[in-house]
Formats: C-alpha cells, sequence, structure tokens
C-alpha cells in the first residue's frame, strides 16, 4: 500500500468551475436489510464494484475496505461512519491507486437508506471533487465526469444485485 506522500507524478487541481458533488438516488425492491449487506459485506461489495470476488471489509470507523476496480487499481478506502442499516460512509483515493485515502487526496462517499414500502431508496453522494488533486495519467478515470457517469452505472449495478438476492 502506498501512503499519499509516495507519488511523484505531476497533478493538477480540479479548475474552479468543477462541481463539487455528484448525486444519484435509485429504488430498490429489496428491504433495507438487505441493501445494508450488499453495500457492507464482504461476499457481495465485489459484485457490484469490482472483479466478482469477496472484498475485505473492517466495517467501523477508521476500518478499511478494499476495492478492486480492476484495470484502474486497488483503493484502500477509510471508513468514516457505519451507522447500520440507515448510512454508511468511506473516503477512496480514485487518483491514487494503492494510496490510502486522507481527507487531502480523496473524496467523501456517502451512501443513505431509507425505507419505502417492501423497498429501499438509495441515495449515493460523492463529494470532494472541487479542491481534488488529481495526476493527468488518472484524470480519463478519477475526475467529477468520470464518477458522474460511474454513479449512474454502479447504482444500477447495486439495485439489480440486491433484487436478485432478494428474489
Amino acid at each position: 500500500m502506498n501512503t499519499p506522500d509516495d507519488t511523484t507524478s505531476t497533478s493538477t487541481s480540479a479548475s474552479p468551475s468543477t462541481p463539487d458533488r455528484i448525486e444519484r438516488e435509485i429504488t430498490i425492491a429489496a428491504p433495507v436489510e438487505r441493501v445494508w449487506s450488499v453495500l457492507t459485506e464482504p461476499e457481495h461489495v465485489g459484485s457490484w464494484f469490482g472483479q466478482g470476488e469477496p472484498t475485505p471489509v473492517d466495517l467501523r470507523p477508521g476500518g478499511i475496505m478494499h476495492l478492486d476496480h480492476g484495470e484502474y487499481g486497488q483503493f484502500p478506502t477509510v471508513i468514516v461512519t457505519v451507522d447500520p442499516p440507515r448510512f454508511f460512509s468511506y473516503r477512496w483515493a480514485s487518483a491514487h491507486p494503492g494510496d490510502v485515502a486522507t481527507e487531502r487526496n480523496s473524496t467523501l462517499v456517502e451512501f443513505t437508506l431509507t425505507p419505502e414500502g417492501d423497498g429501499t431508496r438509495l441515495r449515493v453522494v460523492e463529494s470532494g471533487f472541487a479542491g481534488l488533486h488529481i495526476p493527468e495519467e488518472r484524470k480519463r478515470t478519477a475526475s467529477y465526469e468520470s464518477h458522474s457517469e460511474g454513479w449512474s452505472a454502479q447504482v444500477k449495478n447495486i439495485q439489480q444485485y440486491a433484487e436478485r438476492l432478494a428474489a
């Protein structure tokens, strides 16, 4: 694992006009407890984000959750908040594969789960892009635009996976 100071590549910060946050919401035909499991349990996380393999998760504030994003790298995210089964957040340094996420090199990803009938309304917010320094070679995969597209796909992946498990 790298520390944030190990990087030697040139980086630039987001432009002043870069939006700071991405917000996505989706309704999932599965109970809150099932969606919580999908977001936080090792056997599920890699199925909606990653390579389909179990993902190491130390589910506590300050714990590490390893996200395997294949060709884009390995990301040791740092868990910030765990409030089962309603709220979960972590920091990830998507511009710095292998680096442990800190407030300086990462964005904050927040998941809010709200019961809605027999299902769940999932709200995902990723923030912190405006001040993020992104190496030139990572702009294609770590920028606001890339993550905006990515979360549109990921919430659908979460929905489909959770609904399959609930069936």
